[in-house]
């Protein structure tokens, strides 16, 4: 019980972050994602994500990401999982010229999910990425290694709870994440702090296999020198089996 404290606490405090930072520039992008999770036994199962990002005002897709996992249940709402994660990143030159720079990751995620009210569960998740860049050109060396720490919670609120379990109908999405560097911080933005994702959407539960939500993501990036807000417009799916 005392652990459910201190993680909704941190939650808490997580999610009210982003109201006191204040950016330089803004930006306004769409995301579109499917979220697929498949248990296969008792203890064994599999996760996969892929998204697809666009860049500022949705002029050209900017970014494209797979992410599997393996996965292991200790319990019914406590999960680890082990995963693999390619990002293709495509930017423009000053001079429009199309730039491209590959990210390979490995990460290691522990997810615990409790309920916060009779009807409401709240899920925390904890993932330590390895990040190795490659190079945006060919003659160029500007690869590095980095590693970032992500905390994750999320809360699905029932419009209409007719049950304990949630098995159809509208809902609400609050999310927040938060992401600090831990290794080779310099070669990202010289900062701890890299960034947060705070998230409220409106969706619909077709059945316990099957999500689809829209809703509104508050991107805040710390850069070098700067700040930037990417308003973001998200449609996303999810699927369990």
């Amino acid at each position: 019980m005392q652990l459910k404290k201190q993680l909704l606490i941190f939650a808490v405090l997580l999610l009210a972050a982003p109201a006191k930072l204040l950016a330089q520039d803004n930006q306004f992008s769409g995301w579109a994602a499917i979220f697929h999770s498949q248990k296969l036994s008792e203890h064994w199962g599999y996760s996969f994500d892929g998204q697809l990002r666009s860049h500022d005002e949705v002029s050209y897709l900017k970014h494209i990401l797979l992410r599997p996992s393996a996965n292991y249940y200790f319990a019914k709402n406590k999960v680890g999982a082990l995963g693999y994660a390619y990002i293709a990143t495509y930017g423009r030159t000053p001079d429009n010229e199309t730039t491209f720079r590959p990210e390979h990751r490995i990460w290691q995620q522990y997810t615990y999910t409790h309920k916060l009210t009779k009807h409401i569960q709240l899920a925390h998740r904890l993932r330590l990425e390895q990040r190795f860049l490659g190079n945006t050109a060919d003659n160029k060396n500007d690869r590095y290694f980095a590693q970032r720490f992500r905390y994750f919670a999320r809360a699905v609120i029932p419009m209409k709870p007719d049950s304990d379990v949630f098995t159809e109908g509208t809902f609400l999405a609050l999310q927040n994440e938060a992401f600090v560097n831990v290794q080779n911080k310099n070669k990202v933005n010289k900062h701890f702090f890299d960034q947060n994702r705070a998230y409220v959407a409106v969706g619909y539960r077709f059945s316990k296999a099957f999500d689809a939500e829209a809703g509104y993501l508050n991107q805040y990036i710390k850069q070098a020198d700067a700040y930037v807000v990417n308003h973001v417009a998200q449609l996303a799916f999810y699927t369990r089996f």
